[in-house]
C-alpha cells in the first residue's frame, strides 16, 4: 500500500491512515504532532519535511497507532512524545 499523509498546518501534526484490521478492513484516521516527528524522528524543516520523517518513521509510527486504537477505539487517535515512550510488545499489533 503507497504511503499517505499529509502536514495540517492548524493542528501542528501529519494525518495519516491507519487499518487496523488489515488492507482491506476499514480505514481509521490517525495523527501524530509535530513535536513528536521532530523530537522523536529527526524533522527539521517545514510540512514536507514532518511529512517525510513520518513516512521514513512509518513502520513504528503506524504500529503504535494501532496498538494504541486496539486500546481504545473511540479515543482520537492523536500521537504525541510521551506516546512512544510505554512499553509495547509490536510482534502481535499488525492484522494480518
Amino acid at each position: 500500500m503507497e504511503f499517505d499523509a499529509i502536514y495540517c498546518f492548524d493542528r501542528a501534526s501529519v494525518l495519516f491512515p491507519i487499518y487496523p484490521d488489515g488492507p482491506s478492513g476499514r480505514r481509521v484516521i490517525a495523527e501524530i504532532s509535530e513535536d513528536a516527528l521532530r523530537n522523536l524522528f529527526g524533522a527539521a524543516g517545514g510540512g514536507d519535511s514532518l511529512v517525510q520523517a513520518c513516512k521514513e518513521h512509518f513502520d513504528v509510527i503506524e504500529q503504535m497507532a494501532v496498538h494504541l486504537h486496539r486500546r481504545d477505539p473511540h479515543r482520537p487517535l492523536l500521537l504525541a512524545t510521551g506516546d512512544f515512550s510505554l512499553p509495547v510488545e509490536f510482534s502481535n499489533v499488525s492484522a494480518a
